[in-house]
């Protein structure tokens, strides 16, 4: 399975905290939050990892991360969006790099307390998302479930919305994925929209919609961003990461300390 973190975007709800930087770049608690969507990846064994970045932006990501996890055997490689299109337009953009593999989607600004590793390992095929309780849920796409729990319909931001759960920003799917994505026309807002790639599985009777029961994050507001650092340094999801997220920080920690000794001399 490959890997797939979107981080690009503008960003405007964060103005002006992101006119010198990528919003996936900005602090949560201890650490930039693009390294809690890379957790989950790297947690579910993913050693092939696609991060889309702004142009704007692209030098900052590489700065940072480079070739930090090259060593545990983990690559990743960087691609520019020119123009945000829609969550979907990443599976167009990854074509070349997802080849005839399944693929695991995390959007680079939501953070899980739940571990959802063993889920994305055990996926097989069709399509595999996350459904959390809100209070908002006209803000984000809506699934319905019957009464067994099975999903019945998705919508993206109803004016009335059928349920309460929405769908967060981690997507697993097989290879069908890519043919979707291209098949796909703009919707009313001018994206490719993921909500229709969820109602082609749906349609298919091959999505599942795993409820999650601990916080879900989408540090995309001054609040939630906030809030985001609050809850993780208070439920200790930042020391819930794999080792080798910590250890590739360590690493970068003492090159830039031999970078600066050399600097001195």
């Amino acid at each position: 399975m490959k890997g797939i973190i979107l981080a690009g975007g503008t960003a405007t709800r964060l103005f002006p905290l992101t006119v010198t930087t990528s919003k996936q770049l900005l602090p949560v608690y201890d650490r930039q939050m693009i390294f809690y969507p890379l957790n989950i990846l790297i947690k579910a064994k993913i050693r092939e990892i696609l991060i889309i970045v702004a142009p704007e932006h692209s030098g900052q990501f590489l700065n940072l991360l480079g070739s930090i996890f090259e060593k545990f055997n983990i690559h990743l490689e960087f691609k520019v969006q020119k123009v945000p299109r829609g969550l979907a337009d990443a599976f167009i953009l990854g074509k070349t790099f997802i080849g005839q593999e399944a693929v695991t989607m995390a959007l680079g600004d939501n953070i899980f307390e739940d571990d959802l590793s063993e889920k994305i390992r055990k996926f097989k095929k069709g399509g595999l998302v996350f459904a959390k309780r809100v209070p908002d849920p006209e803000r984000f796409g809506v699934v319905e479930f019957d009464k067994k729990g099975r999903a019945l319909s998705i919508e993206e931001k109803p004016l009335k919305p059928k349920s309460s759960f929405c769908l967060t920003g981690l997507y697993v799917y097989d290879n069908q994925v890519v043919k979707f994505a291209r098949g796909l026309k703009p919707s009313s807002r001018g994206e490719i929209e993921i909500t229709d790639i969820n109602r082609q599985y749906l349609e298919q009777k091959m999505l599942k919609v795993e409820k999650i029961r601990g916080a879900w994050l989408d540090a995309g507001t001054y609040d939630s961003l906030l809030e985001a650092g609050r809850i993780v340094r208070e439920k200790k999801i930042f020391a819930k990461m794999d080792p080798v997220i910590d250890k590739a920080i360590l690493c970068l920690n003492e090159e830039l300390k031999a970078i600066a000794k050399k600097r001195l001399f």
